[in-house]
């Protein structure tokens, strides 16, 4: 073995680099971070850089709390747009002025804030130099206007829409709080959506005047197709009497004219015939055949009364009763009328219809039923008026139940041609024609019809 294979052979050290080699061998730590730490002046940028992006998120936190207020109106809108643009500045006086003629819906047309974020609405009590700015705002003078003083501590920025001024912002700051870039473009991004945001804001404020309007509109045309509807059936109903009663008067002159004279003159005869008749059996069917006659005159001129009386149109129905009772009847029978509870006033053709069911009935009780009194009742109840004509006579409600249904069966015809009329107007109304036995001896006709004002029960 040789001396070299025992002893290995030492390696020789490299020599120590340079230390501008040592530098490009390292990882370069301003490559991996972004930063410089070897600047002395990094920190105090950072900070400062720091500061200006908390306050830009700040404020344009602000600034979307202020844009949201759209919806309540410019007036809130305003407000809220000054008060971010004073809470972002720190400042001393905040000035938003609008343009004479621009945005007229927008109001108010300026808002001034002071130390603190008070609003002065005296532009007297302000300082000159704000008062100056309020007017050249409204002026649409939109140059900015330097102060005396060289610090950056005063800005002015426009607020444009569509390529005009509208109207700016003008704010002042305390000495330790100067105005940067960072500044005047968080103003710049505040005006440019306050413009757009009164826009929007004008245009809701005015389609909600609009809607009001319309709304307005559609409930007078509403309320006026009413009234027409009601003028309508007005005039349908004036119609509808205008022909009843020319009918009813056509009927009454053919009454008078033909069948009176008939029966007077059937009177007439029979009492030539008395005249010269001495038997007394025929002189006492002469006498009835004579009373007959006169009783039937007696309701002919009742009944032409009745076709040409007019003056019941404009009464109510307890009056028209009452009418009834004393001019219509003969002399042989009295009849009472008593209204009970409050009158309700009724559709004017359920009076009628009430008014001719109470004739009816007062007919038929002095023509078959042999009575010497009756009784009309009227009362007005629970929902609902009851009409009964109650007499002394011998009419039988059974018999009088059979008769109607009979002639309902039969049709149309001249017999019983009463009883059938006063059902059929008792189901017109919604009521209910009813035949029993009086507490006085004799027949109740009586009928239930529904209404719209309840009061106390019946009798």
């Amino acid at each position: 073995m040789t001396a070299a294979a025992r002893f290995p052979r030492r390696r020789t050290p490299a020599p120590p680099t340079s230390p501008a080699a040592g530098a490009r061998a390292r990882p370069d730590l301003d490559q991996l971070t972004g930063l410089r730490t070897g600047k002395p002046s990094f920190y105090p940028e950072y900070r400062e850089g720091a500061e200006r992006l908390r306050r830009v998120i700040l404020a344009l936190d602000r600034i979307s709390a202020a844009l949201v207020r759209t919806m309540e109106g410019s007036e809130a809108l305003v407000r809220a747009v000054a008060d971010a643009a004073a809470d972002h500045l720190s400042a001393d006086w905040v000035v938003l002025g609008l343009v004479d003629g621009e945005l007229p819906d927008a109001a108010p047309r300026h808002v001034v804030l002071g130390p603190d974020g008070v609003e002065w609405a005296d532009l007297g009590s302000v300082p000159e130099r704000v008062r100056r700015h309020v007017e050249r705002l409204h002026a649409g003078d939109g140059h900015h206007h330097h102060d005396d003083d060289p610090r950056p501590r005063h800005l002015h920025v426009p607020i444009r829409l569509d390529g005009r001024t509208v109207g700016g912002f003008v704010a002042w700051t305390p000495p330790e709080r100067h105005i940067d870039d960072t500044d005047h473009s968080v103003l710049r991004i505040l005006a440019g959506q306050t413009a757009s945001a009164l826009q929007n804001c004008a245009l809701l404020e005015r389609a909600e005047r609009l809607h009001a309007h319309t709304a307005a509109q559609a409930e007078d045309l509403r309320v006026r197709n009413d009234e027409l509807m009601l003028t309508q059936q007005a005039l349908g109903a004036a119609r509808q009497r205008e022909v009843l009663d020319n009918e009813r008067h056509r009927i009454a002159r053919e009454l008078h004219d033909s069948v009176t004279q008939y029966a007077l003159s059937a009177g007439m005869h029979i009492e030539l015939c008395r005249s010269e008749i001495t038997e007394p059996v025929l002189l006492q069917h002469l006498d009835t055949a004579k009373d007959l006659t006169r009783r039937a005159v007696e309701q002919l001129r009742s009944a032409i009364y009745a076709l040409n009386d007019d003056d019941h149109a404009d009464k109510d129905l307890p009056s028209m009763l009452r009418q009834l009772s004393t001019v219509h009847m003969p002399d042989e029978l009295r009849v009472e009328v008593t209204i009970g509870g409050a009158p309700v006033p009724l559709p004017h053709e359920h009076e009628q219809s009430l008014f001719r069911i109470a004739g009816e009935a007062l007919f038929n009780t002095a023509m078959h039923a042999s009575a010497s009194r009756a009784v009309v009742r009227l009362a007005y109840a629970d929902g609902r008026v009851r009409l009964s004509v109650s007499d002394d006579g011998g009419a039988s409600p059974e018999q009088i139940r059979r008769t109607l249904r009979a002639a309902s069966v039969r049709g149309p015809s001249g017999e019983h041609r009463g009883l059938v009329n006063m059902d059929a107007r008792a189901r017109e109304m919604g009521g209910a024609l009813r035949f029993r036995r009086s507490r006085i001896g004799g027949l109740q006709v009586q009928v239930d019809v529904p209404i719209g004002t309840p009061g106390k029960e019946l009798g």
